[in-house]
Parts: structure tokens; C-alpha cells; sequence
């Protein structure tokens, strides 16, 4: 069976126009409710992974996206400096010009963290672990939190963000433990009287980093996916392209070997039927009647492995179903091929050339029934009922096939659970392509389905093959 699901455009011939097969079954994509369409992108802008030396949210669509980040860090800096110097210098009567200095430096490596988070993190620890120190000496430390006030463990949560959404897991844990193990260290130079915020900060920043990594493995995740379907899809695309050559081949092979088969009949009776020739005569028809066998020889063991299908594949087996045993059709059967799909409800009309099946060689005459064949099959897949009309003309230099349908008479049932082959279409472009010809298939303007091949009479140019 064919399909119209995954077309693949044809490599026109030259001066042929530009091929452009489309879809007619894939449905549109539904834009999410108006509700939901800003948080729904956000989240996929957050699971996005960012890659080594790109900034946060980098591969975001739309311009403020990939600026929130700096916009968010901003905010965060420009309120913390005035509060982590406000605080230390009227609650923890810490010195002026200290306030100032680790105001600025606990939270200016902010803005770094939305390009190299590694750094800025590292940074931060240690102007968290200075200003630790200093507090040690300020004249109001007891009855406040140590070693991490309320404004360091904001700045540092944001910071543990920025570095959940672009380092590895393990970064992220050495991060995490190095946060522990100075908060351990520094619970050593305790002063009395002091609420411990070592515990606190452990914790936060370890589900934190949990959170935003477990974000990041989420994109990474969808991004693997992702390739490996775009991987699968070539994959697939390739196989149906090979399959499709293979089927073609074996068809053209009994219109190749009749040929070589009277040849060599020829040849090999030409001395009994033409009596008295030279004796270079008769062995010129020998090697001529030898070389045809011969290339007969090298032709079935090249269809052996085109129809190689395991270990009970090969000639025998393809002949016992009796299918490759049939012989070929070609334009002269296109009424009958139209009459069934007719008898099976399909209304169809039929334009068919006097002489056409004379004029056209067997692959040209075998590649029009078989295009024939694909687009009445897509009809009846994607268009029950709707109207057709099939035309097959020539002239001294193409055959030329149309395939036109109006849109389906009702609603298109779902013939089949999955999205198709392919092979419809990608089977006509190898067909079209093996007679140096054109094809041009694509849907309408009314929701009908056009398919027209020009099939060349002459000899294929080698750029066309």
C-alpha cells in the first residue's frame, strides 16, 4: 500500500519546474489556550539545557526570554547590596566601610552567574566565608543568625538556580558538599550566643540544586529523545527509498531479461534460419548468443539478494507464492486497475490515450501503472468517495499521467493506527526518476489531491538516472 504522509520531493529534471510534494493528512499543530500559552513556553525555556558558554536560556524563541535571566539577577543585586549593607552595619554593628565592601562583594558575582555560574559561585563562597570572619569581631553578632545571614543565603540560593540549570550532576554535588563542609568548618569559631544557619543553608541549597538539576535532566532527556527520533526518522526515510529501488528492480528485471532471453534465442537459431553464413558469421552470433546468456547469469544473481529475505528467502521462495511468477502490468491494464476501484466504490473516470501502451517502453509503461496504482490507492485511503479522474496522454517524447481528486465525500475514517509508510510517493519519485521524467504531487485548493508524472519516451540522461 501507499501513502501520502511523509512525501519526499523529487530532483526535477532540467528545465523541468521545482518539485513540491505536501501533506495532506498531517494534522495542524493547535496553539495551547490563551491561559496556558506564556507559563507552558517558560517551563520549556526552563528545561532547555544551556551548553558550555552559552548564557542562561540562550536557545530561548523570543528576545525577553533570553534576556529574563539578566533582568531577574539584576533585581536580585540591586536589592541585596543595599540591604546586606544596611543590615550588617545597624544590626550587626559591624564597621562601615566592611558593610560596604562585603555588601558589594557578596553580591555583585551575582551578574556572573547567568554566563559562568562555576565562577561566580566560587566568588561568592569565599566573600561568604570573609564576611563570616569579619562578623566575628562585629559588636552585635549574638542574638543574630551565623555564619550565613538572611541576605547571604538569598544570594546564594539564587545563585545555586543559575547553577542547577547549566552544570552537570556532578558539579552540582561537589558544589552542594563544598557548601557543607565550609558551614561545617567555620561552626569551629562559633560565637556564643548566635543562631546557626549551617544546617539551614545545607539544606536549601541541596534542594535547590535538586530541583533546577533535576529541570536541566528533564531538557537534556527531551533533547536526547529528540535526536534520536530525527535519527529513526532518517533511518526510515532511507529504508523506505531502499525497498522501494529493490521492488523496482525486480520488476524491471523480467522486462530486461525477456529482452536478453529473445536475444539469445535469436542467436543461438539465426545459423538454422539463415543458412550458408561464413563461419565469422556464425561465431559472432555465438559470442553475441553468449554474452547475452551470461549477463542473463549475472542478472538473477543480483535478484537472489534484492529478494534475499532471510534464510527461506531467494528466487524459490518468492516464486512459491506464484506473485513474481505473474507477468507485468503496464498501461494496457489501467481500465481494469480503474474498473476494480470502481467496483469497490470509488467513482473514477478514465482518459486513456489510444496507443499509449504501444508507444511507451516496458519501463515507462510499467512505472505509469504503478503511479496509476499508488494515487488511486492514496484515494481511497485519504479521500473516500471523492470524485477522480485519471488520465494517461503522449506525445513523441513523454507519457504523461494525471491523477486529480476532489476533497473526501465525508468524514476520513482511520484506516490505519499509525502515521503511515511512506512509500506512495517516495515510490513514484524512484519510478518517475528512473525514466528521466518529472513529478509534481500536492494537495489543492479545495482539499483535493493532484498527482502528475511525465514519464520520458527517450533515453534517460545520466544526469536524470
Amino acid at each position: 500500500m501507499s501513502d501520502r504522509d511523509e512525501p519526499e520531493p523529487a530532483t526535477p529534471a532540467p528545465g523541468r519546474p521545482r518539485l513540491r510534494t505536501r501533506s495532506r493528512t498531517r494534522p495542524e499543530t493547535t496553539d495551547p489556550a490563551p491561559g496556558t500559552r506564556a507559563p507552558s513556553r517558560l517551563g520549556a525555556v526552563l528545561r532547555s539545557p544551556a551548553r558550555p558558554g552559552e548564557p542562561l536560556f540562550a536557545q530561548a524563541p523570543k528576545a525577553w526570554q533570553r534576556m529574563l535571566p539578566y533582568a531577574v539577577v539584576a533585581v536580585f543585586v540591586v536589592t541585596l547590596v543595599p540591604v546586606t549593607i544596611a543590615v550588617l552595619t545597624n544590626d550587626y554593628r559591624a564597621g562601615g566601610g566592611w558593610a560596604g565592601a562585603l555588601g558589594v562583594a557578596q553580591t555583585v558575582p551575582l551578574l556572573l552567574a547567568v554566563t559562568r555560574p562555576l565562577s561566580a559561585w566560587a566568588l561568592v563562597l569565599g566573600a561568604d566565608t570573609a564576611g563570616a570572619l569579619v562578623l566575628l569581631q562585629a559588636d552585635a553578632v549574638a542574638g543574630h543568625s551565623w555564619p550565613w545571614p538572611p541576605m547571604t543565603i538569598v544570594g546564594y540560593l539564587v545563585l545555586m538556580i543559575c547553577l542547577g540549570l547549566r552544570e552537570s550532576v556532578r558539579t552540582l554535588v561537589g558544589v552542594w558538599l563544598a557548601t557543607g563542609a565550609v558551614g561545617t568548618v567555620l561552626g569551629f569559631f562559633e560565637p556564643g550566643g548566635v543562631t546557626n544557619t549551617v544546617g539551614l543553608l545545607f539544606v536549601l541549597s541541596g534542594a535547590f540544586l535538586a530541583v533546577t538539576g533535576s529541570l536541566r535532566g528533564i531538557g537534556d532527556a527531551q533533547q536526547r529523545i529528540a535526536e534520536q527520533e530525527s535519527i529513526s526518522e532518517a533511518e526510515r526515510a532511507r529504508r523506505t527509498l531502499l525497498e522501494e529501488r529493490a521492488r523496482i528492480a525486480r520488476e524491471l528485471h523480467d522486462v530486461v531479461a525477456h529482452h536478453m532471453s529473445v536475444i539469445t534465442v535469436q542467436a543461438d537459431s539465426a545459423p538454422y534460419r539463415l543458412p550458408g553464413m561464413a563461419e565469422p558469421v556464425r561465431e559472432e552470433f555465438a559470442a553475441i548468443a553468449a554474452g547475452a546468456r551470461e549477463s542473463l547469469g549475472e542478472m538473477r544473481r543480483l535478484l537472489t539478494v534484492l529478494r534475499g529475505e532471510g534464510a527461506n528467502g531467494g528466487i524459490g521462495a518468492q516464486a512459491a507464492g506464484g506473485g513474481e511468477l505473474a507477468p507485468q502490468p503496464g498501461i494496457g491494464r489501467i481500465p481494469q486497475l480503474v474498473e476494480a476501484t470502481v467496483r469497490a466504490g470509488q467513482p473514477v473516470e478514465l482518459s486513456l490515450a489510444a496507443g499509449a501502451q504501444k508507444a511507451a517502453p516496458p519501463a515507462v509503461d510499467l512505472s505509469a501503472y504503478r503511479i496509476v496504482q499508488e494515487a488511486l490507492a492514496n484515494v481511497v485511503r485519504h479521500a473516500p468517495g471523492a470524485r477522480t479522474r485519471v488520465s494517461v496522454t503522449y506525445d513523441e517524447r513523454e507519457v504523461l499521467v494525471l491523477v486529480v481528486n476532489g476533497p473526501a465525500a465525508g468524514e476520513v475514517p482511520a484506516l490505519e493506527s499509525s502515521g503511515g509508510t511512506g512509500h506512495g510517493l517516495v515510490g513514484m519519485r524512484e519510478r518517475v526518476r528512473l525514466t528521466g521524467g518529472t513529478l509534481d504531487a500536492g494537495p489543492l485548493p479545495d482539499g483535493g489531491f493532484r498527482v502528475a508524472a511525465r514519464l520520458s519516451l527517450d533515453e534517460p540522461t545520466e544526469e536524470a538516472s
